[in-house]
């Protein structure tokens, strides 16, 4: 199994085990806000490099 894929693995089971801890809107702020705080702490250059590779993923 691929780094990615237990990263994804691992991914919906905190959301799986949020949505049955808290109230659907704050496991839905915690699933989609931690994501994007980390996006936009990343350096411009940092983002540039990932939305590239983002891009060559998706055309394989």
């Amino acid at each position: 199994m691929s780094t990615q894929a237990k990263v994804a693995v691992g991914g919906v089971a905190v959301g799986v085990i949020l949505l049955w801890l808290l109230p659907f809107w704050a496991a839905l702020l915690v699933m989609v806000g931690v994501p994007a705080v980390a996006y936009l702490t990343l350096d411009s250059s940092q983002r540039r490099r990932l939305r590239r590779v983002g891009r060559k993923q998706i055309g394989r």
